[in-house]
């Protein structure tokens, strides 16, 4: 295993000690690691764990592919230099692999779909590394190389980010003299487009599907694009639009890593973890300076030490499916031992020369470093709270889904709950998984069954006078016996449908604070019977923990609910191996005793913080619909319930 700490540099970087050679010595680990695993003729590299949902032959291309982008970045970053002769040994594998005659070649483009996603990452590495590896190789292989790619042309590819490696692949295909469809082309660049939403994201097609891969692959592909075809008036065009929407979009995602280094633990591929720091690396490469080279090494710096310093890679050098160490549940259903290897994207700014701004910048302190702020990121639909005492940034959540308004599939707990963290993760695994408790608001029917959120409305969000944040959303509670088990692409599932009443949820957030209030309505018919439960963070509790207290990140992380009038129903949840984070997590709940009352308000204070609260904040109604947060500084926000607006501008008051 790397020592990591010989690289240290905390005058460089005060806040990670990371420097260029970290991750140097990083790559290089992964790289000879990967050597061991590899066929022959290097054509598949075959991590050592059972096959993935598409088969071991998708496996071994997955294994040479992402590994590959892991070593054009480095061999491009030192200009050719390749003392561990990476370019030579991935040539043989191009050989083998593209050559329909070995026994080693790669599953095509045109017999399965997994390999137009490999495809594209072969494609960039042989853009980045022409001088010293495509222009190097044998006539023959090249011809077999773009004979590989070229089913690319004229293909269906999903219209989400996968559209871009379409793109890649036929850049560099027509870059090399090859084929290419330039209605291919202009299609993607025009659905790509109808992908662009406010502030410079991304959603990743049209369903409200917003996670890291708006980072590290809707921002990061479209300014390579634009460098594979300099000179094409499209991508000269289009640049200047790309920058500025990595612009907007850098200054939000800054916001969304936790002062550990921890990215926010929300969205499928979390198994892929430091490829979330491609995005700041893309900023880099694209010369921005806003925001500045010194904060966007510390962010990217700060989460690959975060994994490094918690057991990926394991001590075999491998990365497993996991988070921090294996966890196999975190996983899709389609990944195999050789998907984790894209977060080699996030090697990403070693294609950056070491005297680049970037990398002699001093590093600057992250927001949640810098002070507690509250973030309205109106794309998402997030309200965002970063508290600079624990580090932890925190989401609350009436924007994503992964669907679309209205319908009425389970919620993957990946997308549908209302809150989401650095320092937690949602309860993935178990009964809870597909039974919504952490983060919640349900309706519990004559069996206990919670119902589902996915398909809610959206509503307004604000910034209150007190610099809080309030969002709301509303839905028709409903519950879904799935019609098939069928694979698991992180969304959630269909089937048969039973509707409830209507779920109104007003969230005020301040600090570590959520103040959630929440209506019921029925629509017609016999009155609901069933309790209304509303449930908190889940903490991960390595250690039972009656208080619900456990030390986390090098602090004391605290998650609590406080059920108002009409909630005092009370427990916590211990859920086992439900969570990558710890062995055991606990979830804080409270709930009516008996059947909820329609067209009343309940409220809950929901609180995650580093140790307990100091003070409570306490919510009291105007009128039926008025509701009036007095947080425990004193400050006081008033919000008109039936809709998340301002409805006075209180002055601040002193303490009770």
């Amino acid at each position: 295993m790397i020592s990591w700490r010989e690289f240290d540099d905390w005058e460089l970087s005060p806040h990670t000690g990371w420097t260029r050679n970290h991750w140097a010595a990083l790559a290089d680990h992964l790289l000879l690691v990967a050597r061991r695993y590899a066929s022959p003729a290097h054509a598949r590299v075959s991590f050592p764990g059972p096959p993935g949902g598409y088969g071991a032959d998708v496996d071994g291309l997955e294994g040479f592919a992402r590994t590959f982008l892991a070593a054009g970045f480095r061999v491009a970053g030192e200009r050719g230099r390749d003392p561990l002769g990476l370019m030579e040994w991935y040539a043989q594998g191009l050989a083998a692999g593209t050559d329909p005659r070995s026994p080693e070649r790669w599953v095509r483009l045109d017999e399965h779909g997994q390999a137009k996603v490999e495809a594209a990452s072969i494609a960039m590495v042989l853009h980045l590394t022409r001088p010293w590896l495509w222009d190097r190789l044998d006539p023959v292989v090249r011809e077999q190389v773009v004979d590989y790619l070229a089913p690319a042309i004229g293909s269906e590819y999903p219209p989400i980010n996968w559209v871009w490696f379409q793109i890649v692949v036929e850049q560099f295909l027509a870059s090399v003299g090859g084929p290419r469809s330039e209605e291919d082309i202009d299609a993607g660049l025009e659905l790509s487009d109808g992908f662009a939403r406010e502030n410079g994201w991304y959603a990743d097609g049209a369903e409200r599907s917003y996670d890291h891969y708006a980072g590290w692959a809707l921002q990061f592909y479209p300014l390579l694009w634009t460098e594979m075809a300099a000179g094409d008036p499209r991508a000269d065009s289009r640049r200047p639009v790309y920058l500025r929407r990595l612009e907007s979009y850098l200054g939000d995602a800054l916001h969304l890593v936790g002062a550990d280094g921890s990215p926010l633990v929300q969205g499928r591929s979390l198994t892929y973890r430091f490829a979330a720091a491609a995005q700041f690396w893309a900023g880099a490469r694209a010369g921005l300076t806003t925001p500045s080279p010194g904060l966007l090494r510390r962010a990217a710096s700060g989460i690959a030490r975060h994994f490094t310093d918690r057991g990926a890679p394991d001590d075999d050098g491998v990365l497993t499916l996991g988070w921090h160490r294996p966890w196999r549940p975190i996983a899709q259903s389609y990944s195999g031992p050789g998907s984790p290897y894209w977060a080699a994207k996030g090697l990403f700014g070693l294609t950056l020369p070491e005297d680049h701004p970037v990398w002699t910048a001093v590093e600057e302190p992250l927001p949640v470093e810098s002070g507690d702020y509250h973030l309205l990121l109106p794309a998402p639909g997030w309200l965002v709270s970063g508290t600079r005492a624990d580090g932890v940034v925190r989401v609350v959540n009436h924007g994503t889904d992964h669907s679309l308004p209205g319908s009425h599939l389970t919620d993957s707990p990946l997308y549908a709950r209302l809150g989401y963290s650095t320092a937690t993760a949602p309860l993935i695994a178990g009964e809870h998984a597909a039974h919504p408790v952490d983060q919640s608001v349900v309706l519990l029917d004559a069996d206990g069954a919670p119902s589902h959120r996915t398909g809610f409305e959206t509503l307004p969000a604000h910034r209150l006078p007190s610099g809080a944040l309030a969002g709301s959303s509303r839905w028709r509670a409903h519950w879904v016996t799935p019609e098939s088990e069928g694979a698991d692409h992180g969304h959630g599932r269909s089937g048969r449908v039973r509707l409830g009443p209507w779920i109104q949820v007003v969230s005020v957030l301040r600090g570590p604070w959520e103040a959630r209030l929440v209506r019921i309505s029925d629509p017609g018919g016999a009155p609901w019977q069933g309790p209304l439960r509303v449930g908190g963070w889940p903490l991960p509790a390595p250690e039972p923990s009656p208080d619900g207290t456990v030390t986390a990140s090098d602090a004391v992380l605290c998650s609590r609910v406080l059920g108002g009038p009409g909630l005092e129903a009370t427990g916590v949840v211990s859920a086992e191996d439900a969570s990558p984070l710890a062995e055991r997590t606990l979830v804080p709940w409270c709930a009516t005793p008996s059947a909820a009352r329609p067209d009343r308000w309940y409220h809950a204070l929901v609180y995650l913080g580093g140790g307990e609260p100091a003070g409570w904040p306490d919510i009291s109604w105007d009128g039926p619909a008025s509701a009036r947060v007095r947080w425990p500084d004193g400050t006081a926000d008033v919000v008109d319930a039936s809709g998340g607006a301002v409805s006075a501008a209180p002055r601040r008051t002193s303490a009770p």
